[in-house]
């Protein structure tokens, strides 16, 4: 079982979180850990679940003009490139591969609506992933953060907690 985790980060915080779950999913599937602009071709079929993550920009997924802004701000980001941009090069499906959502975001921004999570689940439905592993969100203190205190175990745990999932469904076990 291969799990392929794609993230995209400005200030290492959202990095950090991949690392976690990551390290989460290792524990039971062989993971491949990306960062959006090293991510394999989309269209590669070489993982049984996806695990993508990012920042969350004005309650979405980044965008060219708030990926320039953050670099204003001492992000270390290529402006051109991000999450959304290689979900888009995914193609239609359908595809049978499980798919997760994860962010980072303001923790005083944790009750507003919209997240880049939830618009990462969005384009995946839209270019055919039905089968969702699940989606969570990450906390900074601040736009640049640091994570709030235990959300790197957090990270770690939801993914070991993914990993489990899919070797039960590749075990026709039922997931709970």
């Amino acid at each position: 079982m291969r799990a392929l985790v794609v993230y995209e980060s400005m200030f290492g915080n959202t990095a950090a979180v991949a690392e976690a779950v990551a390290d989460g999913l290792r524990e039971v599937l062989d993971v491949d850990l990306r960062h959006v602009t090293e991510a394999p071709d989309p269209h590669a079929k070489l993982f049984d679940l996806l695990v993508v993550g990012g920042p969350t920009h004005a309650f979405s997924m980044s965008r060219s003009k708030t990926r320039v802004n953050a670099v204003g701000q001492g992000a270390v980001a290529d402006p051109s490139v991000g999450l959304r941009e290689w979900l888009h090069g995914l193609g239609i499906g359908p595809h049978s591969e499980y798919v997760a959502e994860f962010d980072t975001r303001v923790d005083k921004a944790r009750h507003l609506p919209g997240s880049a999570a939830r618009a990462a689940e969005r384009v995946l439905r839209q270019h055919g992933f039905r089968a969702s592993a699940g989606r969570a969100s990450f906390f900074v203190d601040d736009v640049a953060g640091p994570l709030l205190p235990g959300e790197l175990d957090r990270a770690h745990q939801w993914g070991r907690k993914l990993g489990d999932e899919q070797t039960a469904r590749a075990q026709g076990s039922p997931v709970c």
